[in-house]
Formats: structure tokens, sequence, C-alpha cells
């Protein structure tokens, strides 16, 4: 077997051990990135209305969130139902912080729609935009206030006044285990 031959069999075998070795320094920050938003960790309800061209749609918001990977993310599930139970929305979202950049990023899916998103805290809650068209973009606002969690979202053109076409309060109802109950176990 040539030398070059055997020194890529000896990368291939010990790439993936070294690629799977913790940092222990970039965990410890993503936890205490996450510790900012521990509130959000729950369950929780409430009424969100939706400005839509038909008018406003209504619906009992619902939120599932709770943290994974020894606490350096945070997953969120959003769930609105319609008055007669069907689900008139839906959305799955992934925070997380990035140590090296000093930057928290909310990967979200809704709807069709996806994206990687910065979110930014707030003394009160946190901030993040999603692109809305030329020159425009959607931004999102949500602030704890007296166990309650208010989010809306604007829709910001440059040049103009914001439009409001979202708002959802919701309160806490409980605890979840989600998603680490039920997970994989030795």
């Amino acid at each position: 077997m040539s030398r070059i031959l055997a020194a890529l069999l000896a990368f291939a075998i010990t790439t993936p051990a070294l690629a799977q070795e913790a940092n222990p320094q970039a965990i410890a920050a993503e936890r205490a990135a996450m510790a900012r938003f521990a509130w959000m960790k729950g369950i929780w309800r409430g009424p969100a209305v939706t400005q839509t061209a038909q008018g406003p749609r209504k619906v009992t918001q619902t939120e599932r969130i709770g943290g994974f990977l020894d606490g350096t993310i945070i997953l969120m599930e959003g769930k609105g139902f319609r008055d007669d139970g069907s689900t008139g929305f839906h959305a799955f979202g992934v925070l997380s912080f990035d140590p090296n950049r000093g930057e928290y990023t909310l990967r979200s899916h809704a709807q069709g729609y996806g994206g990687s998103f910065k979110f930014t805290p707030t003394d009160t809650g946190y901030i993040w935009e999603t692109p809305a068209g030329p020159n425009a973009v959607m931004r999102y606002t949500a602030t704890l206030h007296d166990g309650i969690w208010t989010e809306t979202g604007d829709r910001i053109v440059a040049g103009q006044p914001p439009q409001r076409s979202f708002e959802m309060n919701l309160k806490r109802i409980g605890d979840t285990e989600w998603p680490e109950a039920g997970a994989n176990r030795p």
C-alpha cells in the first residue's frame, strides 16, 4: 500500500472521531445564551389575529417550547386552531446561538415558507425580521409582561408607517418535557 493511500485511510478512520469531539467552551456559551430565553419554555395558549385581504383571521394560538441538546438550542412549535378545531396555522422553529459570531439565529418553518433569521434579544423579549418584498420587512416584536407573552408583527416599508398584521397574547398554562420526553435512550 502506498504511503499516500495509507495516510488517506488513516485520515478517513480518525476524522469521524475528531468530528465528534465536544467543544466545552462553545457548549457553555450556548447554554448561557439560551438561559436568557428560559421564560419561553412550557406550553402557552391565547388569542391571535392576523390581518388578511379578506379581513381578520382569528385563532387560538398555542406554543410548545422546550430545550434540546443539553440546553444549547430551543425548539418551538406554534399551532393556531380555528373555532371548529381545525389547524389554521402551524410553525416550527429552532433558536440557536453562535458563540463565534455572538449572534442568535431563528430557523423558522411555517405555511410552506422557511428561512434563517437574525434574532435580537431585548430587555423585555426579542425582535426578529423576515423579508417582505422590495424595501420591506416583517418585524416581529415580543415582550413578556405580567405573565403575558405578546408578539406583534408589523410590515415595514421604507418611507411608510408600519402596518400591524399580527398580534398574539399568550398565557403560560404549564410545563412540557417536549422535545426530550421519549428521546432515544441507551
